[in-house]
């Protein structure tokens, strides 16, 4: 936490809690995709530790990918026109698979404002999710590279885990009463609102023109 780099829409000293709780929700909604990640005293005071996935000798595999204009993009959903290094034009396109799909529901739960390409991975054919500290945001701050389904209908799985969730964030619970511990009300509220509406949507969230809706740089 002391290291931490003041940001000027976050509250001072308080990303690392938000970390912790992205994990607890994950885990609360039956995602599973972000590392265990816990809360812990060291040597330049308390922080956010989170386990490593993978190994130093192998790369794990990106699940957001440039193709070039014009190349077949079977299996995946392209968002935005870019240009590479050398200003030849691109296609940033994600993963068209369900797992990527959940995580992009997650990430509108969260409200994360800084879904980078780089954040998304797989690993032995496991997806993950990492960097999860400027989320939780009581106003509305989606910014992602996973806006593929942008208005679609949500997958009737992904209604039924929002419906559990919301019950277990209000029910009296370990996982629940911590979530609430390191957010503060109105971010609680927001974030309870958020899920009632995916649910009343029926919808993914789709930009609004009114917030930079992709992170920099995207991947």
């Amino acid at each position: 936490m002391a290291g931490e780099r003041p940001l000027w829409d976050f509250p001072d000293g308080t990303l690392a809690a938000r970390e912790r709780a992205a994990y607890l929700v994950s885990e609360l909604g039956g995602w599973h995709v972000i590392p265990r990640t816990v809360l812990r005293d060291g040597p330049a005071g308390p922080g956010m530790v989170q386990e490593w996935i993978g190994s130093i000798e192998s790369e794990n595999e990106g699940v957001i990918h440039l193709i070039r204009i014009g190349s077949d993009p079977a299996g995946l959903r392209p968002v935005l026109r870019a240009t590479d290094d050398r200003g030849m034009p691109v296609l940033l396109a994600h993963e068209d698979t369900a797992d990527v799909r959940s995580l992009a529901v997650l990430d509108a739960v969260l409200n994360n404002t800084d879904r980078k390409g780089a954040h998304a991975f797989r690993c032995a054919g496991q997806l993950y999710a990492v960097d999860h500290g400027v989320t939780f945001h009581h106003e509305p701050k989606l910014r992602t590279v996973l806006w593929g389904w942008g208005g679609k209908r949500l997958p009737e799985n992904e209604i039924q885990r929002l419906r559990s969730l919301l019950i277990a964030l209000v029910e009296p619970g370990e996982q629940a009463e911590e979530i609430r511990s390191h957010l503060t009300v109105r971010e609680h509220e927001a974030l309870l609102a958020r899920v009632d509406h995916l649910i009343g949507t029926g919808r993914h969230p789709r930009p609004d023109g009114e917030w930079h809706a992709i992170p920099w740089p995207p991947i």
